[in-house]
């Protein structure tokens, strides 16, 4: 399984649209591209493998591997790429502007649920990342 999320990239914050085989899944959120920076930065354009993770603080997630100069990035719940993200990539059900969504879980739940699928049937799953 290979998702594809194509971003638009502004000095507030990156959004993007998700999809699946070429199925809209949801829509993302990230901190603006700040050169790969940690913590301050999305991540690049590329292709990664996806695992499922799991943490007190975020439950069941998933994390994207093999990030060049980069560790724990994740894909979880957030509205607010500057305030709730640390460089990781949040799935959302509408877009507000750029960086900033509503209705996280219901996306989460949503991608979790297709990857999960996928993972259980010992697919592998890919995240590509490009400009939109």
């Amino acid at each position: 399984m290979e998702l594809l999320l194509e971003r638009e990239y502004d000095s507030s914050g990156t959004s993007g649209i998700l999809s699946c085989e070429e199925r809209f899944v949801c829509f993302t959120i990230e901190l603006p591209w700040r050169d790969n920076k940690r913590m301050i930065s999305c991540i690049p354009e590329g292709r990664y493998p996806l695992a499922l993770r799991y943490s007190e603080r975020h439950r069941w997630h998933l994390q994207v591997q093999n990030v060049p100069g980069r560790s724990l990035i994740l894909l979880h719940k957030a509205n607010n790429a500057a305030k709730e993200l640390k460089g990781c990539i949040a799935p959302v059900s509408e877009l507000v502007r750029p960086g900033v969504g509503k209705r996280s879980n219901d996306a989460f739940c949503k991608l979790m649920q297709l990857v999960k699928g996928g993972l259980e049937r010992r697919e592998e799953a890919w995240l590509r990342l490009t400009k939109l």
